[in-house]
């Protein structure tokens, strides 16, 4: 496997949740396209230290930092998600306007 590969398989990954979140209107599909996108910048940061980098433990560091902030991201996410459905009874996001304005 090679820097290429790696950086092909980045890309279909990143375009896969690009799809997803355009075509989506469920919030939880939205969620889970934007974490595909995040798991291809993951694996693009990851082949770069591997193959490129002086030091391959160190460019572990980037993955850690962004599979932590993922974290906090749907955790957030999560709770908004539940404190909508409780009120509005659907996760459609054409027909959710309370966040508006």
């Amino acid at each position: 496997m090679t820097l290429s590969h790696c950086i092909a398989l980045s890309l279909i990954l990143c375009g896969i949740g690009l799809f997803g979140m355009m075509t989506r209107r469920n919030l939880l599909g939205i969620m889970l396209s934007v974490e595909v996108i995040l798991n291809g910048a993951n694996i693009n940061f990851a082949a770069f230290a591997h193959f490129k980098a002086a030091d391959p433990v160190a460019g572990a560091i980037f993955p850690i930092f962004v599979m932590a902030v993922s974290a906090c991201e749907i955790a957030v996410a999560l709770a908004i998600i539940l404190s909508m459905y409780r009120r509005k009874k659907r996760l459609d996001v054409y027909r959710l306007e309370e966040l508006n304005g």
